[in-house]
């Protein structure tokens, strides 16, 4: 059975930055998924460089994306570039933290 995009997704919508109640994929923190024959990779960010809870939250990606890999490898890549900023939010996300566009 293939994990699904869509599993992957809802997989890392149970991962939240302590920090910030709202999950990594709403905050727009995931920038790729790739699902091949060997692996899963998933391309993220954080909000800042010295978030202290980086690999924490790192390796609760990869359990959670593991989870629903039906035994594939799960790599997740960090990347800087794009810089994160906060139109890479949900609606969701934004309404959760009650930010408007004016509040940009």
């Amino acid at each position: 059975m293939a994990t699904s995009r869509e599993d992957i997704i809802d997989a890392l919508k149970t991962v939240y930055d302590p920090e910030i109640p709202v999950n990594i994929w709403d905050l727009g923190l995931v920038y790729d998924i790739k699902i091949g024959t060997k692996e899963i990779v998933i391309t993220m960010t954080f909000t800042s460089p010295t978030c202290p809870l980086m690999e924490e939250i790192f390796a609760q990606v990869k359990d959670a994306v593991a989870a629903v890999a039906h035994g594939a490898p799960v790599r997740v890549e960090l990347v800087w570039d794009p810089p994160w900023n906060l139109s890479m939010m949900s609606d969701a996300a934004r309404l959760e933290l009650d930010l408007t566009e004016s509040g940009w």
